[in-house]
This record gives structure tokens, sequence and C-alpha cells, in this order.
């Protein structure tokens, strides 16, 4: 039982000296009081704000390893631009440092997977930031297919002195893998309706692709230029896509267009340089702009390009650059997870969910406050 600080639920009203009571590795209880056993353990919250775990929508912790390169560096598969089949947890490395540097930070889920070198890269998976096997910390798998547009995927396969070097490049490598699965599907659809007709030959990409076209799982489409922004839009719409904006980070340009679309946006990140052309217009305003346009809005770190203990920080500086409080703590917490489609088990302090919890003794977007207690499925981990 935690009990007697600010508890900040993200699914309503705060609730001052509230109480949340935890039992095996869920939240039974969320209250004013509520009903313990007499033999509960309780910690006492006085002066404390209690909040969920933090959630990183986008990023690829455990597929980049800390300090070693070549040998752990497992982001992105440059040998071909589409690779819809590789999986990121085949890459993930859960003892990795940074994963327990994010627990102790307050970042207890990460939607993490492939970076943008291809233009299809792969599937994402959403994980909790504690354990020692991969395959017992999935919240969720597969989360989303990776799509990028933009310079990365160019520049990668200009260097090859192969298909993609523009941009029309790119969008016309998706659009032909996506209908050569549409036609894989249709063939695999005929052929069980139908035992007279043949099945077609197995295709790893193509299946790989068949939940994007059903909407079972979303496209993360990397975009960073408004032009970019509106492409990802336009094959979106094309192929009836479920899909997020990630990084988004002209979407304070165009955020009227994009709320009128009704498609959210995962920014970040927003601590670093304007390391490349598509990034001049970069801005911590960015978040708050388009979450007050009415964008759902998350903010992501994209680690390794900026450390995940980072990810309160972020928010705290769109607050600095206007966005309201209230909203960039959302943006870190229930946000993602309703971008992401984990709002049933992370991102919010609500009965039956996931026991992930931080206790702080301090602002939680405060750039020196760091969470005094962190608990992942109900287990203490700071």
């Amino acid at each position: 039982l935690i009990k007697n600080g600010l508890v900040k639920t993200m699914a309503g009203e705060d609730i001052e000296n509230g109480q949340v009571l935890l039992d095996g590795g869920k939240i039974v209880a969320v209250g004013k009081e509520v009903n313990a056993p007499a033999d509960a353990q309780v910690i006492d919250a006085a002066g404390c704000i209690v909040a969920p775990g933090l959630v990183d929508g986008h990023c690829h912790i455990g597929l980049e390893e800390a300090a070693i390169q070549f040998e752990g560096t497992d982001g992105n598969e440059c040998t071909d631009p589409v690779t819809p089949q590789v999986r990121a947890i085949d890459a993930i490395q859960p003892m990795d440092e940074t994963l327990a540097q994010a627990a102790a930070a307050g970042v207890t889920t990460a939607v993490t997977g492939p970076g943008s070198g291809n233009v299809v890269g792969g599937t994402f998976v959403a994980i909790k930031m504690h354990g020692k096997r991969v395959d017992d910390m999935i919240l969720k798998y597969p989360v989303a297919m990776k799509c990028a547009f933009g310079e990365n995927p160019k520049r990668v396969y200009k260097g090859k002195n192969q298909l993609p070097s523009t941009r029309m490049g790119t969008a016309a490598i998706i659009r032909e893998q996506l209908i050569k699965t549409q036609k894989y599907l249709e063939k695999k659809e005929k052929a069980a309706a139908d035992p007279s007709k043949a099945e077609p030959e197995f295709n790893m990409k193509c299946e790989a692709l068949i939940p994007l076209l059903k909407r079972q799982v979303k496209a993360h489409f990397h975009c960073h230029r408004a032009d970019d922004i509106y492409r990802a839009i336009r094959i979106g719409r094309e192929f009836h896509l479920d899909y997020i904006l990630v990084h988004c980070t002209e979407g304070h340009l165009i955020a009227e267009d994009i709320a009128k679309e009704g498609v959210p946006a995962i920014c970040g990140p927003l601590l670093t340089t304007r390391s490349k052309p598509e990034l001049t217009n970069s801005t911590k305003a960015n978040p708050g702009v388009l979450a007050k346009a009415g964008v759902l809005t998350a903010i992501c770190t994209d680690h390794d390009v900026i450390p995940m203990p980072l990810l309160p920080t972020s928010a705290g500086f769109a607050v600095g650059e206007g966005m309201d409080y209230e909203e960039a703590l959302r943006a870190i917490t229930i946000n993602p997870a309703k971008i992401c489609k984990l709002d049933d088990r992370v991102g919010s302090l609500e009965t039956g969910k996931d026991a992930d919890i931080l206790v702080f003794d301090g602002d939680p977007l405060a750039v020196a406050n760091k969470p005094k207690m962190v608990f992942v499925d109900g287990k203490q981990v700071k």
C-alpha cells in the first residue's frame, strides 16, 4: 500500500493524500482510501508525488548497445531497403546497462525497434524495462512496423548506388511492397476459401506486412520535414493504414492539417542539435503546438539519439517552451500508451492495470529530480 502522496492517476483528477494498493503485479485499488489487508506492506509517500511509470513510445533501446560500436549495433539491417521480416525482439540485449538506467529514471515501458536506415525497417515491440530475458519482458508484440521517409534511407542507399536515392524512390518502394503484400494476401484468402486455389509461394516480407494491411499493427512513419509528413499521410490514406507520425519535427508548421487528419504524433528527440538539413526547423515548442491544435501528442527520446533517462527532462523543456504542464506529463505516460495501444496495461494508475508506479519527492519533470522509488509489475527496482 502506497499512501499519503499526491496521486497523479493520469486518468482523471489528482488525489490528494491518496492511496494505491498493489497485489500480484497489478493495481487492485486507487482512491482517497482503499480497503487494504491488515498485513499489507505500507509505504508512506507523504510529501511525495505518486505517478504511473513513464512510457517511451518510440526508441531503439536494447538494439543499440552502450559503449559498443559495430558489435553491439543491431538497429538497422542496411543490406536491403525493405526488411519488414526482421524483428526487434531478435536484437534486444536486455542486460545492456541502458535499460537499468532508464528504469531508475522512471521509464518502465519502452516501444523499441529498428532504426530509420531502411525504407521498411521491421517490427517494434513494447517491453518492460526490467529483466534478463526479452521473452519475459514483452508487454506487446508486434506493436508497429517501421517505415522511414526523408534523408536517412536516401543517405544509406545513395552510398550503395541503389534505390532509393530520392524521396520519389522511397515512396515508390513502400507502395510497391504494400501492393505486393495486397496481392499475396488476396491469393492466401482465395486459397483458404477454395481448396482448388493454390497458395502463393511463401514470402516472409509479405507475411510480416499482412498485420499492417489488416490494421492489426500501426505503421511508425519516420518523418521530420513537413513534405515528408504529408507524404506519410498520403500513403497512409492510400492503403488505409493505422499509422503514427514519429518525430514530426515540422509538425508545428502544419499542426492544423495534422489535427484534421486525426493522426497522432510522437515527437522527439527534443534535446539535439540541428544535425542534418531536415532538422532546420526543429523546436522544443513542437509538442506543445501540436497538442494545442488537438493532436494526440507524445514525447520520445529516440534512444540512443538521446539517453532514455532524459525523457522527463524532455517533457520539462517542452513545458518551458509553452506546453501545458499536465499535457507534458500525459505526453510521457498515458498518451504514448494510447497511441501505441498499450493503455489497457500501462500509462495511468487505474484498477486492473500493471503496477508500474513511481514515487517522486519533487517535480517529476525537473532536471535535477529523479524518482526515489520505482516499481515494475509490482516489484520495487529502485
